[in-house]
C-alpha cells in the first residue's frame, strides 16, 4: 500500500491526500513565488493521479504566466499548488502537510532573484536559476 500524506489550507476548506513517495522539497526564490508567499515557495511534487482533493470549490486558480498556474484557497488565501501547463504532476506547498511530514528541503532555485531582506544560510545547493531536470517557469515568465 502507498504511503499517505495529508494536509490542508489554513482554514481547512481545502484538504488533500497525496499517495506514494513525494519529491524532495525545492525552495524557489523567484519574484513570483516571493510575491505570492512573502518569502519563498517551498514545495514538493506528486502525480495528479495520486492526489485526492476535498474542497475543490474553494480553490481559485491564477494563471501567473503562459507556462503555469497557481492554486490558492479563496477563503483563507493559503497558497496551495503550482502546476505547469499540461503537466502530469502538481507542486504542493510543503507547509500544508500535517506533521510530522518527514519532508526536507533539498536545494534552492532562482537564488539570483531572491529578496534582499534575507540570506540563504543553510549549506544546501543553490542554483542561480532553475536546476537541471526541474520543470519551472522562471522569474520573468
Amino acid at each position: 500500500m502507498d504511503e499517505e500524506h495529508t494536509g490542508s489550507c489554513l482554514c481547512g476548506a481545502v484538504r488533500f491526500r497525496a499517495y506514494g513517495q513525494l519529491r524532495e522539497v525545492v525552495a524557489c526564490h523567484c519574484s513570483q513565488c516571493r510575491k505570492q508567499t512573502g518569502l519563498y515557495y517551498a514545495a514538493t511534487n506528486v502525480s495528479i493521479d495520486k492526489l485526492a482533493i476535498e474542497g475543490d470549490e474553494s480553490i481559485t486558480w491564477y494563471r501567473a504566466s503562459s507556462f503555469a498556474r497557481r492554486g490558492f484557497c479563496k477563503t483563507c488565501g493559503s497558497a496551495l499548488f503550482w502546476q505547469a501547463e499540461g503537466a502530469d504532476e502538481i507542486s504542493l506547498m510543503a507547509g500544508l502537510f500535517d506533521q510530522p511530514s518527514d519532508l526536507k528541503i533539498a536545494y534552492h532555485i532562482y537564488c539570483a532573484d531572491k529578496g534582499d531582506f534575507y540570506e540563504i544560510s543553510d549549506e544546501l545547493p543553490q542554483y542561480r536559476q532553475g536546476s537541471p531536470g526541474l520543470l519551472t517557469a522562471g522569474p520573468s515568465d
